[in-house]
């Protein structure tokens, strides 16, 4: 079963990104980037991680950049949510490597594809 990680602040997001996902993928959930990294550090590798932009200690960009410059996690696709729905947050979020960006609020079945669609594109490669 593929694994997905996803770093959400909101206590009520992370539960239904939790529960859209957990019937085809094994979920981890962490409160912010700080979390994330702690998770990561010993030896836990996600298929996919899906990342809040807006969070406490270390925020989605960071945790973008963070993962960018290490070579164990550099490649792995990261789907960032956001609740602005402007321009230049959008294209930071590419420039520093995200795979996708969602802008809250989002229709699950979008996230659900958009969650597919490395794990199904990697099957062709």
């Amino acid at each position: 079963m593929k694994k997905i990680l996803v770093v959400e602040d909101d206590p009520s997001m992370r539960w239904l990104l939790r529960n859209l996902l957990r019937s085809n993928y094994a979920v981890v959930a962490k409160s912010n980037g700080i979390e994330a990294f702690s998770w990561l550090s010993v030896q836990n590798i996600p298929d996919l991680i899906i990342s809040d932009i807006k969070m406490p200690l270390m925020d989605g960009f960071e945790l973008l950049e963070n993962l960018a410059i290490s070579g164990l996690y550099k490649n792995i696709p990261v789907i960032m949510l956001t609740g602005y729905d402007d321009s230049s947050t959008l294209k930071r979020c590419y420039d520093l490597g995200a795979y996708c960006c969602l802008v809250k609020p989002f229709e699950p079945s979008e996230l659900l594809g958009k969650v597919a669609f490395p794990f199904v594109s990697k099957m062709f490669l």
